[in-house]
């Protein structure tokens, strides 16, 4: 019988770079979709932003910087906290998909006109990207952040993905969840926050490193009067509690 000769060695590796690249999709989902789904019952012991921001802390030779992060479960949290986090962020967060786009185009429209305005990422948004991806900006990320975001909100229920939001936001150089910040700035466990304090830590969540929730300004005094304002409008704690 004639001998087969074995396909040549390039021709093998293209076919194994052709099965690597079909896998890929498969793959990509299948962890992706993983990391989501278990983390909607294991609380993160970090998050991507966090990992950031100690990097850059031993690369700037930070030695007195300390980062600090310990959970609290949602019944250890004060209820004005969750509230005041969604009048200030995302006042449409029971309702919506994970995405507000109708700020979406708000945002584009003020952007064609020049004006510079805030982003309209939704909380889920921001969970997305600061649990799971970097800082900057590029359309790979935000399509890697949609992506995510879409994993949130079809894997976690509403209160998950607020509960993990109240325990990874940055409200201060360093200081990242809602009990780190109440201890830091307030001395006193996240559990009892005022409706005042709350408000004042969301209003710095703009600009966590340039605000301070303990020592507020003029900017700081006015937000946090008008996310109180606000959660009243909303009806308070039971806005979210009926959802």
């Amino acid at each position: 019988m004639p001998k087969t000769n074995p396909a040549p060695a390039p021709r093998r590796k293209r076919r194994w770079w052709r099965l690597i690249f079909l896998w890929l999709p498969f793959w990509f989902v299948a962890i992706t979709t993983s990391q989501v789904l278990l983390l909607r019952w294991i609380d993160p012991p970090t998050s991507a932003f966090m990992i950031d921001r100690q990097i850059d802390a031993w690369t700037a030779g930070e030695k007195d910087f300390r980062l600090r992060y310990r959970w609290r479960d949602w019944q250890q949290i004060s209820r004005s906290l969750p509230i005041s986090l969604v009048a200030a962020e995302d006042q449409k967060f029971p309702e919506h998909s994970g995405f507000d786009f109708q700020a979406i185009d708000k945002a584009l429209d003020s952007n064609k006109r020049g004006r510079k305005v805030r982003g309209a990422s939704t909380i889920s948004q921001q969970v997305a990207k600061n649990l799971f991806l970097w800082s900057g900006r590029s359309y790979v990320r935000k399509g890697l952040e949609a992506w995510y975001t879409v994993l949130m909100e079809t894997l976690w229920p509403k209160r998950r993905i607020l509960e993990v939001y109240a325990n990874i936001a940055e409200f201060g150089d360093g200081v990242y969840g809602v009990e780190a910040a109440a201890q830091r700035f307030f001395g006193k466990p996240a559990s009892a926050l005022t409706a005042s304090e709350s408000a004042r830590l969301a209003a710095v969540l703009p600009s966590p490193r340039r605000y301070s929730a303990s020592k507020p300004g003029p900017y700081v005094q006015r937000r946090a009067r008008w996310i109180q304002r606000q959660v009243g409008h909303l009806g308070g704690a039971s806005y979210l509690e009926q959802r």
